[in-house]
């Protein structure tokens, strides 16, 4: 069995090499789906201790989108042996950057780690209308809604996109993450979500909670 602490660090690490070189060699022992399962918890532990040293400042934007998209080829490294019906997917979530706003950096940070972390990731991109978000989530009957924007108008577009919400009578089945620089606890309260982050790691642990 593939020493697992090895995996997590090298992923802290964001050691690439080594960390396709250990999954390589794990996938041709052929395991058992319940071990991937066990490898893919590794690698989402990894991910943790990437979000630790962000939040310490220690690594940057660049290296937590770099996270993301190792954390998303160690999940393809993984699929032929994530066992039949489990594929380790925890959930679905729709996610953009609401309507007014054209930044995108955060929101695709947040969207490659919660895909990473097992969810079904279903990412509108940028400018996008409350009736879009309400659609997509009635259409998929995602669990979860994160909006994502920079700008102090992105407040509104929110609140608009909550407000939507409640009149599909959807408000009660989806729970609401928001994120972005004018994002505080006040804004949070305004808008009727259920919680804020300014952290895309700790947003994909909020999502996480949710959905156990």
């Amino acid at each position: 069995m593939l020493d697992l602490e090895a995996l997590t660090q090298a992923i802290g690490d964001l050691d690439e090499g080594q960390v396709v070189e250990l999954l390589e060699g794990f996938v041709a022992s052929k395991p058992s789906s319940a071990e991937a399962n066990q490898v893919v918890g590794a690698c989402q532990r990894g991910m943790s201790i990437v979000g630790d040293f962000f939040e310490k400042k220690e690594y940057y934007v660049g290296d937590l989108i770099f996270a993301g998209e190792l954390l998303n080829k160690a999940i393809e490294i993984l699929k032929p042996v994530i066992g039949g019906e489990n594929t380790g997917k925890v959930g679905s979530i729709v996610v953009g950057t609401v309507q007014g706003d054209m930044h995108d950096i955060g929101k695709n940070i947040f969207a490659s780690m919660v895909e990473a972390a097992g969810f079904v990731v279903y990412d509108l991109g940028i400018d996008v209308p409350p009736v879009a978000f309400v659609e997509k989530v009635k259409e998929v009957k995602a669990e979860i809604l994160g909006m994502s924007g920079v700008l102090t108008l992105a407040i509104d577009s929110m609140k608009a996109t909550v407000k939507a919400l409640d009149e599909a009578g959807m408000r009660d089945q989806v729970k609401v993450i928001i994120g972005g620089n004018p994002v505080t606890e006040e804004a949070c309260k305004q808008i009727g979500a259920d919680t804020f982050t300014t952290n895309a790691a700790e947003g994909v642990k909020i999502c996480q909670g949710w959905v156990k």
